[in-house]
């Protein structure tokens, strides 16, 4: 009789821990259905042109060397490099000052659906697929709590030489822990000349290859140099895009998704001209 009772108190037990866990789980559903709802749903009415141009900007930052300059090294490409330790010092001021950093998807859903984002946002970019963005640059951010957003150029993947290009698995593993992996053409050309085979070759065979390596869909792009051209913005959303990211010059009022504002940190900066820089760049809003 004992025996019997302990097993229907056990029974009980059991089937209500059971129905708990369910409910819980279909909790956690409808909320993540809700969020969906939220940001990028046809459900949603995405805001105008005027209404993203007149949103905060979020501080957006590029980088593509992170070593040492060398004898070769020629002026031009001086702002492209940056030393590791300063770089590590800038990413440590960042997060001193109590910024957080965001992704394109967070990033695109504050712009078109107003979703709020984390305080002090800022973003973190590189450029070019050096392995030093992965060997320095996650790691430095990694100690941090922060992401980074890699645009790849999918030429260089495992190439080794004067420089050294990230592999397909250190690729695979940026994206695995969180980070963005985004496109950034197969050789680098400019956007301004591309031809219309380029549309095959600089963009669908790049954003193919990085979603064979990734598993997940490249939904973003940096143009090389910085540079656009207006009247073919258009054909990046056709491409699957949902946004783009230029250097510091204006905006297209007609396409701001598709020219996102970044600045470069120059290796000649300390983290006070960053700071500076920053809050120079990004902390005003568009009349």
């Amino acid at each position: 009789m004992k025996s019997f009772l302990l097993y229907g108190v056990v029974s009980t037990l059991l089937l209500t821990s059971c129905l708990s866990s369910k409910a819980s789980k279909e909790k956690a559903a409808v909320a993540n259905t809700t969020e969906t709802v939220k940001t990028d749903s046809p459900n949603t009415k995405p805001a105008d042109n005027k209404t993203i141009l007149a949103r905060r900007e979020v501080p957006v930052l590029c980088y593509h060397q992170i070593r040492n300059n060398i004898a070769s090294d020629n002026k031009r490409v001086h702002d492209d490099i940056i030393a590791p330790d300063k770089f590590k010092g800038h990413m440590k001021m960042l997060a001193d000052s109590g910024y957080h950093s965001i992704l394109p998807d967070q990033l695109y859903n504050y712009l078109v659906y107003g979703v709020e984002l984390p305080e002090k946002p800022i973003m973190i970019t590189f450029d070019d697929t050096d392995e030093d963005q992965f060997t320095i640059g996650n790691t430095t951010l990694k100690k941090h709590g922060f992401k980074g957003v890699y645009f790849i150029m999918t030429v260089s993947i495992g190439r080794k030489g004067r420089i050294n290009y990230m592999t397909k698995e250190q690729i695979k593993q940026l994206s695995d822990e969180g980070n963005t992996i985004a496109s950034h053409t197969y050789d680098h050309k400019n956007f301004v000349q591309f031809t219309d085979e380029d549309w095959t070759t600089q963009i669908d065979a790049p954003t193919k290859k990085l979603e064979e390596i990734t598993g997940k869909k490249v939904a973003y792009f940096a143009y090389p140099y910085g540079v656009f051209k207006a009247s073919t913005l258009h054909k990046l959303k056709e491409h699957g895009f949902k946004a783009a990211f230029i250097l510091s010059t204006a905006r297209d009022e007609n396409f701001p998704l598709y020219t996102i504002r970044r600045i470069i940190d120059p290796g000649r900066y300390t983290a006070k001209n960053l700071y500076y820089s920053i809050n120079k760049s990004f902390n005003k809003t568009k009349s």
